[in-house]
């Protein structure tokens, strides 16, 4: 059944100066689980070395702060909105700025168990701002969507990631998946959240995690939510309650500040592109 765990129910562990660390999803929590995901809080000044082991992919999303990242003895600035692909085997510092920062960090170990490609042709490092991705609106509500873990943006089919935004009083299609880890976190504001039917409410900081073949779908009201959904690995089937309401997105020509985006991705529907990701994913 669903697994819903809250950032602020799981005690922080030092994970270096000034950074506590929240485990949301691992093999513990979940039996069988192929992804762990952290919620990474550093004070201002805070800093930790990040390794990665040689098959473990490594992915995070900078929520809130800012953040210089140190690989290959060149630094990197970072800042909300960035999402970053850390190479397997990867050593790495993040130091936060001032006014600190928040991260979600995704790591996929044995990666080359789910795509058996990487280890021929491993992801480099990568550095997306999302903010500038194309924008996808929904063919039959007013959700939106913004690819942000892609074989095109990470290098892999290991992962898969989209940022959603479901506006107020809004109500998605039943569904399920099968063939990957499927969850959410999300972000802002909140819903209730049906898995197999049964209601449940789900607020910011929740990460959300679906079994294979548990059936889902989210309901908002008056305030509205935005939420990431991960997919591990990213090709997988997804089987629709009502084919009528099988998500399709469509390209509006503009990023999610209104201005032209970085690249233009086609109409697609969600079943087919889960199942084959699109060259331009």
């Amino acid at each position: 059944m669903v697994c819903i765990v809250n950032q602020a129910s799981v005690a922080g562990l030092a994970a270096g100066r000034g950074v506590d660390r929240r485990t949301l999803l691992d093999g513990d929590r979940v039996p069988g689980a192929r992804v762990e995901v952290d919620r990474l809080s550093f004070r201002p000044g805070g800093e930790m070395d990040l390794a990665l082991p040689p098959d473990c992919l490594g992915w995070f999303l900078v929520l809130r702060g800012a953040l210089a990242f140190a690989i290959d003895g060149d630094i990197h600035a970072l800042q909300e909105a960035h999402a970053v692909v850390v190479p397997m085997g990867a050593m790495t510092i993040l130091s936060a700025g001032a006014d600190g920062a928040e991260l979600l960090f995704a790591r996929v170990p044995e990666a080359s168990r789910l795509d058996p490609g990487i280890a021929g042709r491993p992801p480099a490092l990568r550095i997306v701002d999302w903010a500038h991705e194309p924008v996808l609106d929904s063919r039959h509500d007013a959700r939106r969507r913004i690819y942000v873990a892609t074989p095109r943006l990470t290098g892999s089919k290991a992962i898969k990631a989209e940022i959603i935004v479901y506006p107020p009083n809004t109500d998605g299609s039943n569904h399920h998946h099968e063939g990957a880890e499927h969850f959410m976190y999300v972000i802002e504001g909140g819903c209730t959240g049906y898995s197999d039917e049964v209601p449940h409410t789900y607020r910011a900081g929740d990460l959300v995690h679906h079994p294979d073949g548990e059936r889902h779908f989210s309901s908002t009201g008056a305030g509205g939510m935005t939420f990431i959904e991960f997919f591990v690995p990213a090709e997988y089937r997804t089987v629709w309650a009502d084919d009528t309401r099988i998500c399709t997105w469509l390209p509006t020509g503009k990023d999610s500040r209104g201005g032209t985006p970085s690249r233009e991705i086609a109409a697609h529907d969600s079943r087919a592109a889960a199942v084959a990701v699109p060259d331009d994913l």
